[in-house]
Order: structure tokens, then sequence, then C-alpha cells
């Protein structure tokens, strides 16, 4: 067995292309094995700012390939798609055959077995997977076609250690990596992985991500022991980091105390995006005027640490001058200024933005009994920091920075932390706000943007959500779950399309109330499926769902999804099966269809009566359920429903011979099972 490997030397990539090229790369070089039938023992993809290396163990020599069956044109088509058919696969006359298929007599062929090269297919794959490859961001240069990351500057690929031979646009694969020494290029010739490896140890270059990755973390950690200090750090800023250097030194430095004055935001913020540092918290979660970096030399004399501190105070002194400029200017003054900032060209600005969830948010206070005059204060305010500095520099900081001046500027706490809170949540696990001046503000702000957005029919694809509504469904359908909040969403989507006509906003889309609530029936199923339901109770829950009460619709999947395995629900699910089966068998003949309005009449049984009794006792304890949203007596109801099903079969015949009886009976049971589905359709529930 062999093993091959190929080093990509270029100039210094990126390391989120990096990342993406090293995963998408190594994948297709299995696809393509694969597709070939050529057999391996491991796939392993590696990368250093400048190195892409791939290595492929367990490689065979030779393979051979039992020859397979090619179709051909169908039989009676012109002479000249025949021909083309041999002539394509260097064929005779004699070596094709009829057969017949589905969709008709068609030329055959069958191909020889034959022994293949792998080598031979390496090179024909490698320079087609590296063309195919699409990076995110590439370039040419110098006078070359080749478009790459960045300057791609030679090819190592090693196959049972001689050189695999293959070009590249302008550049041929040999055995020579390179590096550089004292300012010079030199270049090494490499027999195999390991003398590979050997050399890039001699270098001091670790070429395994996850190593460098984890001595950066052990280090920090054990520095962290040292000063009781929290282990937490920004993972996305660790992934990034250790793909920016080839051998990691961590690097403690500090920065002057008085700047822990400035928000502890705004810091952090400055380290992380600005320079790649690792801000430290003390254990209760307050930042230390300390930072760790990492580098790719040894700091032995301290000047990379000194040199990295002078930085860092120069940008705490930017971002110290922007927060006592900013904080000292009156946010009710820059609300006006808010004219100045476009929502979106045909949705007005942010101005009118803020004077709609002020009365949007007046709107929604009335309905929840909350403090009218805070929500209509924070509602004006929390777009005003948009004028500003801070969050001009760090866009992220925005509602932050907001809810830092608010309560610099005296706005009372509550109000304060509503201007910080209203753009939350931002994900599915970002966290929901739970003060009611809070969640009530982010409430009007996600509204308002999916009424304008949808009213000038500017709605997401399956591809594309270039106004981030998607994130804007989850988060109102989130605040609703999660606050527990009984509202109903078709009074508030009218508000507010009444508050965008006011100012003259011209809407487009005749159906927004329908298209809205059917996004948020879709986006709910995300937040399902976060809280582990079951796929066959999310669409049982959604299907029968006709309401705008989303709160509703989130509690009945939950407990369902809590009872389904347990006695309640296996009562509850074999209960509603025994009679939609006996309904199904007595009906699949029938032309008319079976209502669910029997005729007391008609009954002859006691059972009847009982289990109209019961249906009628079902329906009560559904409307009671859904004022309190509260399922669980409810979901106990439906299950103690199977001794009467039970008795009602045992005593009584549904196929009786007077047609009256038996349609009437029928009916009872259509009565039954619509009952059961008002509360969600069972019939979609796995193993009905």
């Amino acid at each position: 067995m062999s093993d091959f490997f190929l080093e990509l030397l270029s100039e210094e990539i990126p390391p989120k292309l990096q990342i993406n090229a090293r995963t998408k790369i190594k994948d297709s070089l299995e696809q393509n094995l694969s597709k070939r039938m050529i057999k391996f023992k491991s796939s392993k993809a590696f990368s250093t700012p400048q190195r892409l290396v791939f290595l492929i163990t367990g490689l065979p020599e030779k393979i051979e390939q039992e020859g397979r069956l090619l179709k051909g044109p169908k039989v009676g088509v012109p002479k000249a798609a025949l021909d083309g058919f041999l002539k394509s696969n260097n064929l005779k006359l004699n070596d094709v055959f009829e057969k017949q298929i589905d969709k008709g007599n068609f030329y055959f062929t069958k191909t020889q077995n034959q022994k293949i090269n792998v080598l031979e297919e390496l090179q024909i794959i490698l320079p087609q997977i590296l063309n195919d490859y699409s990076w995110e961001k590439s370039m040419r240069w110098s006078n070359f076609d080749l478009k790459w990351a960045r300057p791609l500057r030679s090819i190592l690929s090693i196959f049972n250690k001689k050189v695999l031979k293959f070009k590249f646009f302008h550049i041929q694969s040999d055995s020579f990596t390179f590096y550089i020494k004292n300012c010079e290029e030199k270049h090494v010739k490499v027999k195999d992985f390991n003398s590979y490896l050997k050399f890039l140890k001699s270098k001091k270059i670790i070429l395994d991500q996850e190593k460098r990755k984890k001595i950066i973390i052990d280090k920090f950690n054990k520095f962290c022991e040292s000063r009781n200090l929290q282990k937490n750090y920004n993972q996305r800023l660790m992934d990034e980091v250790t793909n920016l250097v080839e051998n990691p030194h961590i690097i403690i430095g500090q920065f002057d105390e008085n700047f822990l004055k400035i928000p502890s935001e705004i810091l952090t913020l400055t380290m992380e995006r600005h320079q790649r540092y690792f801000p430290l918290f003390d254990k209760k979660n307050k930042l230390t005027n300390l930072f760790f970096f990492v580098s790719n030399l040894q700091d032995k004399k301290g000047l990379i640490k000194s040199g990295n501190e002078r930085v860092i105070e120069a940008r705490l002194a930017d971002a110290k001058f922007f927060w006592e400029k900013n904080k000292t200017q009156n946010l009710v003054k820059q609300i006006s200024k808010l004219q100045n900032i476009s929502f979106f060209n045909k949705l007005g600005s942010l101005y009118d933005k803020s004077q709609r969830m002020r009365k949007l948010g007046s709107f929604v206070s009335e309905n929840l009994n909350l403090n009218k005059e805070k929500i209509e204060i924070a509602a004006s305010i929390c777009k005003a920091d948009l004028n500003s500095d801070l969050v001009g520099e760090y866009p992220e900081l925005q509602g932050v920075m907001g809810g830092y001046f608010a309560k610099s500027q005296g706005f009372e706490d509550d109000v304060s932390l509503a201007v910080k809170e209203h753009y939350l949540p931002i994900g599915i696990n970002s966290p929901v706000p739970k003060k009611a001046i809070s969640y009530t503000v982010a409430l009007v702000d996600k509204l308002d943007t999916l009424v304008g957005f949808f009213g000038i029919k500017e709605i997401p694809t399956s591809s594309k959500d270039p106004f981030a509504l998607r994130r804007s469904a989850i988060g109102l359908l989130r605040i609703i779950i999660e606050n527990n909040l009984k509202i109903k969403i078709k009074d508030y989507l009218n508000y507010s399309k009444n508050l965008y006509l006011e100012q003259g906003v011209k809407f487009s889309n005749e159906e927004m109330e329908k298209n809205i609530l059917f996004f948020l029936k879709e986006r709910i199923k995300n937040i399902f499926k976060e809280k582990k339901i079951r796929q066959d109770i999310i669409e049982a829950g959604i299907s029968s769902h006709t309401s705008d009460n989303f709160l509703s619709l989130y509690k009945k999947c939950f407990f369902m999804n809590k009872i389904i395995n347990n006695q309640t629900g296996e009562n509850i699910i074999s209960t509603y099966k025994r009679v939609a089966n006996i309904l199904e068998q007595e009906t699949k003949n029938e032309v008319e269809k079976i209502s669910d309005q029997p005729d007391s009449i008609l009954f002859v049984k006691a059972e009847e009566k009982l289990l109209l009794d019961k249906i009628n006792e079902i329906r009560v304890n559904f409307i009671s359920a859904s004022k309190d949203e509260n399922y669980d007596n409810f979901t106990q109801v439906l299950s103690d429903t199977k001794a009467t099903i039970d008795t009602f079969f045992e005593n009584v015949v549904v196929n009786d011979e007077d047609i009256n009886i038996k349609k009437n009976r029928l009916e009872l049971l259509q009565m039954f099972c619509n009952t059961y589905d008002n509360f969600i359709n069972f019939s979609k529930i796995e193993g009905l």
C-alpha cells in the first residue's frame, strides 16, 4: 500500500479561507477516489498560513476495475446518433447490443475489465479538483491566469516516495518545498510525508492545526489558573488565531486600569476584533486589565509584549474619547437626526421607524396592561445610538451603547435595559429579554420590520434573506413563547400596517398578513427542533393550527411531546388509532362524505350516549385548556377516554343492518376524531 501527500504553498491565506479550503478540497479528494472505486485507509488535511497539506494513506498502486454497462441511444434513432455513441466510446457496431428497459429498446455496450494505475488517476483528478475549488475571495497576479486566494508559489506532490507529476496552470508539481532563511527563499527536497514533517519540525513549524490549538489552550488555561482567572475564551477567535500562526507562543499583556471605566463591551470588542487579543476576566466575570495574544515568535526581550501594549493603549484611548463624547449627547435630541439614516428606501427613515415603534409599543402596552409611558420612551430613543461615533466604529454594539447612554443620562434602569436589549434575541440560542419593557420594545421592533418588508413584497426566498427576516421572525416567536405572552399577532400586524400607511408608505402585498403568519409557522419549526420535539408532532401541531396564537401552538406540541412515550400518550394514540381505522374501513367505499353531526334520536345503545357525553366533556375541557394555555390536565382527559371507547366497541356494532343507525354511528366516531384533531392533527403522528 502507498501514501500520497500534497502541499500547496502560497502567500499567507486568511484563516476563514484557509479552513474552508482544507475541508472542501479534502472532501473532493475523497469523493473522487470513491467515485473511481479507489479505496484508502485514511484521509487528513492540515494547514498553516502558507501551507495547505493533504495526506491520503493506504492507497493501492493499481486496481482492477470491472466492466460496466453503458447505455447508448434509443433503437430507431437516426444513424448519426448511433455513430456518435460508437465514436465517443471507441466502439465498433458489433460491440453494441439491444436491450429492452422501461423507457423502450436501447443500444448498450459492456466495457472490458481493466487495470487502473492509481498514480495516473491522481494525475488526472488533482488538476480538476484544484481547478474546481471555488474560493470565496480570490486573486490573479502577474500575467498568470490562475486564480487563488493568495499567490500560489509551488506544489509538492509525492506518491509512494516518488514525485507525482502534474501541471496546474503555470505550476509544475515537484518534490521541493520552500522556506525563508536570512530573508532569502530556500528549498529542500522531500521524499515522503515523514521526512516532510521532520523538515517542518526543524523549522519550528507545527503542521497540525489541532496541535497548535491545544498548545494555545493549554498555556491559556495554565496562566488563568495561576492568576485565578476565568478559563473562558471566544471560540471563534481561538479558531482564527490558531490558523494565523505556525508556532504559537502565548504572551500576556496589560493596559492602564483607568480604561476599565469604559463599558467592558467596548474594551472586549476592541481587543478581539481589532487586535485578535483575548480579554481576561476574573471569577466574578469582571474584565481585568490583562489580555493574552498569540505570536509566531518567542518574546525573549519583551519587545513584542511592549509593542502590543502600546498599540492597545492607543486603540483604547480612541475608544475612551468617543465614549466621553457620545455619552453626553442627549438621546432625545438625537432622535430627529435619525431622519438622515434610511431604514429602507421604500419604508422611510429610522426616524419614521422609531415613531411607528412608539405608537405600536403604546398599543401593545394597552393590550398587555404594561407601563405605557416607559415603553413609549424606550421605543422612541432605542435607535438614537446609531448616530454615535462608537456605534459607527463598532456596529455590533448598537443597542448596547444606547443602553449605556440612556443610563448615564438619567433614564430609569428598565428603560435603559430595554434600549440595550431591544435587538435581542439575535439567533436561536441568543438570550431573550425577560423584563416587560424590554421584551415589548424588542417585540414591536421585529413586528415593524416584518410588516414593512412583507408589505412591499421583499420576502425571503429559499436561498436569500438579505434583511434577516428569518432571524426577526424567530426572535419574535421566542419572545412570545419564553415570556408566555398570550397575544393575537393579527391585531398587531394590522395596527402596524396602518402605521405604515399613515406615513404614506405604499404596500403592494395584499396578502401580507397571510404571508407573515405562514412565515412564522415555518420558523417556529426551528424552535421546536431546538427543543427536541418530534418531527411528526411538529407536523401534527402546525397542520391543525389555524389561529394566530403561537404560544398555544408551542404548548400543544410541547405537552404532546412530553407524554407521547408514556402511558398517557399511548392511551391517546391507541384510542384515536382504533377509531380512525374503523372509520377508514367503513367509509372507504362510501360516496357520500360522513359528517360529524350525529343525531341522538337514533341512539340505540347507552354506550352511544356515553360516548357523546365524553366528546362534549373533551370539548369543554379543550376550551378551558386553550384559555389558560395549560394542556397537562387536558391530555389526561384525552387519555381517560380510552375506557369509554373500549366499552363502546365491546357493546356497539358500528356496521348495523339499519343503514341510518350505521351512518349515525359513523358520524359519532367522526365527531370523536375531529374533536381530538382540534388539539393536534393525530393522523400525522407516526404509527397511525
